[in-house]
């Protein structure tokens, strides 16, 4: 049951008056980079290193240059780029450089994952952190200011960022991936309880006290509208008292596809929870 209509808004999307477009010229910001820790850890990043620590996005849909090329799935970090932030993505798992020798690409290399039993998130999520490791270090990242976003298994792949990574504040999700096993993909798998303990919705209270920001569509199939309700719910009644914190937006989009408004409007939440605001 929702704690209050203050903790889980339903409502239109905000508009940015005066923002920025979001195909925005790269030449503002500078090509993406690819570099690598000093463990290995191979990752992209928008633009230029700072003149001092700052506020930190990591972008999150397929592996990284697709992901920080695309003006689809970087629509925030274009806004947030502008205000200074460091914006950077990682290959997520089976994709890109992490795809193994011989394994399915995608989605359908999660399922071969899955069915051998292994958890493919705790490889990413260490890597990720490995990657804010040296961000922080190399005086990229302002620490206190960190945040991820991500594009539906994106999405997915941010919040468990987020739950491995307290240094991660809060976390804005479009038409996100709340349970594997909404996909057709993960049909007939045949084990449950991996599968039980990914779900972002079994995961809530390890989400509940960082900020969580849910965009969907009232008619995806893809990933389940009725899930992400039920995720945002769910975060909700973990939360220890009222949160202002997460909001689900769900708006009359048909498909699979991000509401229009929203990278605009969940930059603009994102820069205010690092705000404090």
């Amino acid at each position: 049951m929702l704690r209050s209509v203050s903790c889980l808004a339903i409502c239109a999307l905000l508009t940015v008056v005066g923002a920025r477009p979001a195909n925005a010229d790269d030449a503002a910001f500078g090509p993406v980079q690819t570099l690598t820790t000093a463990d290995n850890v191979s990752f992209s990043i928008l633009g230029k290193k700072p003149k001092k620590p700052a506020p930190t996005l990591f972008v999150f849909a397929l592996d990284a240059q697709r992901t920080l090329n695309s003006g689809g799935y970087r629509q925030a970090a274009n806004f947030l780029a502008q205000q200074g932030y460091v914006c950077v993505s990682l290959d997520l798992p089976c994709h890109g450089k992490q795809r193994r020798p011989g394994e399915a690409a995608e989605i359908k290399g999660w399922r071969q994952r899955a069915d051998a039993g292994e958890n493919f998130m705790d490889e990413f999520t260490a890597q990720a952190s490995r990657v804010l490791d040296y961000l922080i270090e190399e005086q990229y990242a302002d620490p206190a200011r960190v945040a991820a976003c991500g594009t539906s298994r994106g999405g997915f792949s941010a919040c468990h960022f987020a739950i491995a990574d307290p240094r991660v504040k809060c976390v804005a999700t479009y038409i996100p991936v709340a349970d594997l096993r909404s996909l057709r993909e993960f049909q007939g798998a045949n084990n449950a309880p991996l599968l039980a303990s990914l779900s972002l919705i079994e995961c809530a209270d390890k989400l509940a006290n960082r900020g969580v920001w849910i965009s969907i569509g009232d008619r995806d199939e893809r990933v389940s509208t009725d899930r992400a309700i039920e995720l945002a719910r769910a975060l909700s009644a973990a939360a220890n008292g009222p949160s202002r914190n997460i909001e689900l937006h769900v708006s009359s989009t048909e498909g699979h596809s991000t509401p229009p408004d929203a990278p605009r409007a969940s930059a603009v939440w994102i820069d205010g929870i690092l705000a404090g605001k």
